[in-house]
């Protein structure tokens, strides 16, 4: 019986393909959309290597902190050896907090200046914006579909979700989401405005420490060894510097992929943290402090942005 039980990777790729067969139009337009995603990279990335060498350098420093600074995280969990939920979603709930201040500071308004420049009236430059903010929307949605949660384990989808470990699927949608962090990162540094790329990159590097200890912690408890744990909640912080390549080739190619990445990335944040985020600091009852823990990160990335800014 043992013999025959799939391992965790095996039974995601199986639920993808299932997903895949039963969904074909939103597989075919998920493809369709990283066929132009990937175009649009290879564009934009010729042009920002061959003329803007300075800010591909520093998209890939930023990307490159989110990753250590959840490696940081993670080695923290090496000496301690229990933390509570209480804490974990207060923790998580601070990490909200500076996602949704780093997109609306960091992203959403240098997206409409970036706008008003391009078009010289507000209008335009908000279409464009929320136009970006859709496209962030759709792809996390596309991805979501594929993407197996923890709150949809004995959902609908069929009992093959049931068969995932929950903080495997932690751990995925933390790694996931690292993608448009990343994304967010490489965007704000695609015009060289270090005011704009750098109160960014803090927020998400603070808010990546807390994440990585977490992830570290959860994968503590599914009996791996404190290396493995703390190795494979590091590895998660890789999609970071590659989410920024993503990033500054995206936005590097035209000037109006520029606001528009700003508001994708932005919309991909959003939807991260009211989608993944937090429902899993709400999940254990701790909505008090996990919403407290909200409010502090979003003050704490107010400030950065203004002293930084």
């Amino acid at each position: 019986m043992a013999s025959t039980a799939q391992s965790p990777a095996a039974t995601l790729r199986s639920v993808w393909l299932a997903q895949a067969q039963a969904s074909p139009w939103i597989t075919f337009s998920l493809a369709a959309a990283a066929v132009v995603v990937l175009l649009l990279l290879v564009a934009g990335g010729v042009n920002a290597f061959n003329n803007e060498s300075s800010n591909v350098r520093y998209a890939i420093l930023g990307g490159s902190a989110g990753f250590v600074a959840t490696a940081v995280g993670a080695f923290l969990a090496i000496g301690l050896r229990d933390i509570s939920t209480r804490t974990q979603d207060s923790m998580l709930g601070f990490a909200a907090g500076m996602m949704l201040a780093a997109s609306a500071f960091s992203l959403i308004l240098p997206g409409l200046e970036a706008g008003r420049e391009l078009f010289g009236n507000g209008p335009a430059a908000a279409l464009t914006v929320v136009v970006g903010l859709g496209l962030g929307v759709l792809l996390m949605l596309g991805l979501d579909h594929f993407t197996p949660h923890e709150h949809e384990s004995t959902g609908p989808r069929g009992p093959e979700f049931a068969r995932l470990n929950r903080v495997w699927l932690f751990v995925l949608a933390i790694a996931l989401h690292n993608i448009p962090e990343g994304m967010a990162i490489g965007v704000s540094f695609a015009n060289g405005d270090l005011s704009v790329g750098l109160p960014l990159t803090t927020a998400i590097s603070i808010q990546d420490i807390p994440e990585g200890l977490a992830v570290a912690l959860a994968l503590r408890t599914t009996g791996l060894s404190a290396r493995a744990s703390v190795l494979i909640a590091a590895a998660s912080g890789l999609m970071e510097p590659i989410g920024a390549l993503v990033g500054i080739g995206m936005s590097s190619g035209f000037a109006i992929a520029y606001p528009v990445s700003l508001g994708l990335a932005a919309g991909a944040m959003i939807f991260v943290v009211s989608h993944e985020v937090i429902p899993e600091t709400h999940r254990n009852g701790h909505q008090t402090p996990a919403t407290l823990g909200l409010m502090l990160g979003f003050a704490v990335m107010m400030f950065l942005d203004t002293a930084l800014g």
